[in-house]
């Protein structure tokens, strides 16, 4: 029977094998309980699930075409998908979910279901190296990433924000940059991604994801708009919600990640792009 050496004695080890033999039903049982949880999740959710899809595939494909169309302005002809860019995203894809799961909240500004994350900062990296493509494939990979691990708890509504919204900061920028890569483009396309992912998530949670999140759980609109008054009495409306909840989120992910790209970025561009033609 094998065992450990230890200063010429032998410590058996069976013991440690049957108890790891005796837990693998059990993770094989959470697992299976899991996906099936994930496969009821989307049954139950279909419309959405597929209305979230919809988006993902009319996002890339606004976002190939801007790679083409500044691709054949700037002339260059490298292709869009190379084997480096597949690499580096995965790469990227997988710091982002880390950085996904490290989600916090901010209570004094915002209720818990809000949390604010830095998941959009590879994004923002593999967008001005490889183009927007690369960018939104990051962003993608990494929602269903999160979602394969831990599954979801607002009926996708979250996911679909999560990935929306942070496409709002990378298409501007890279659109910015992608056509001239300058640092000035580069400081341009990032306040222009602040302004939007701002703009455009305030937009986005008062007209579709807030209603569609208390729609899905029953929950009536008034009560989140009461969870946010709890903590601002000046909210006292939808509108007020998302200017005083919601933007303030935005700006400081906005701010924080493209001043954190702007130093980052510059040092880690020879290494990302080595062998990309």
């Amino acid at each position: 029977m094998p065992g450990f050496f230890i200063v010429g004695k032998t410590v058996r080890c069976a013991p440690l094998q049957e108890k790891t033999k005796s837990l693998r039903p059990k993770e094989m049982e959470r697992q299976v309980l899991f996906m099936n949880g994930l496969a009821k999740s989307i049954a139950d959710n279909l419309v959405f699930f597929l209305e979230f899809l919809g988006i993902v595939v009319l996002i890339f494909v606004a976002a190939l075409i801007i790679q083409k169309v500044a691709d054949k302005k700037n002339g260059r002809t490298q292709k869009i998908f190379t084997t480096r860019m597949m690499a580096v995203t995965g790469m990227l894809s997988a710091i982002s979910l880390i950085l996904y799961m490290l989600d916090f909240p901010l209570p004094f500004l915002a209720p818990g279901h809000y949390k604010l994350d830095f998941s959009e900062l590879p994004v923002m990296i593999g967008s001005f190296a490889f183009g927007p493509v690369a960018g939104v494939l990051v962003e993608f990979c990494k929602v269903v990433l999160k979602i394969i691990i831990k599954g979801t708890d607002t009926a996708f509504v979250g996911d679909l924000a999560n990935f929306t919204i942070g496409c709002s900061l990378l298409l501007p920028a890279s659109l910015v940059y992608e056509f001239k890569k300058t640092k000035k483009s580069a400081i341009l396309g990032c306040v222009l991604g602040t302004v939007c992912i701002t703009l455009f998530g305030t937009a986005l949670n008062a007209w579709y994801l807030l209603p569609k999140y208390a729609e899905m759980y029953g929950i009536p609109l008034d009560a989140l708009i009461a969870g946010g008054t709890a903590i601002n009495p000046a909210i006292t409306s939808l509108t007020t919600y998302v200017c005083f909840a919601v933007a303030p989120i935005n700006i400081i992910k906005g701010g924080v990640i493209s001043l954190l790209t702007m130093l980052i970025y510059k040092p880690l561009s020879p290494i990302l792009k080595t062998g990309h033609r």
